[in-house]
């Protein structure tokens, strides 16, 4: 099998918002912003992203968007607000987002590794 050529796509999160961001960056680690694309190979780019403390957050969402995590064990769902998460790391939000818009099969944890958020 041919290893595909990937080429470093470098993006500005200054003033957009996470989700909108995030599915362009989904968009590209998979490939299908290349012609050749195919469903079952993992030919998308390397994607840098810069200024992720610069996002722009609209709403409310701070105070009322709940990422929720669950142990498996009983009473194990964890649930923690966007302010926290953003004040511990604001990269955070945005490798969630993407990290759920991917498609969940082999490739996923391959795609992700090649998302660089700085901030």
């Amino acid at each position: 099998m041919k290893t595909p050529t990937r080429t470093t796509q470098t993006l500005d999160a200054a003033g957009k918002a996470p989700g909108r961001l995030a599915t362009q960056i989904a968009t590209m680690l998979i490939g299908k912003n290349h012609a050749t694309w195919a469903p079952n190979v993992d030919a998308g780019d390397v994607v840098d992203v810069s200024n992720a403390s610069k996002m722009a957050v609209t709403g409310k969402k701070m105070e009322q968007k709940t990422y929720y995590a669950h142990t498996g064990g009983p009473r194990g769902l964890s649930a923690k607000l966007m302010k926290t998460v953003w004040a511990k790391d604001p990269s955070d939000i945005l490798r969630r987002a993407v990290d759920r818009m991917l498609p969940k099969n082999r490739h996923r944890n391959e795609r992700m590794k090649r998302l660089t958020i700085k901030n």
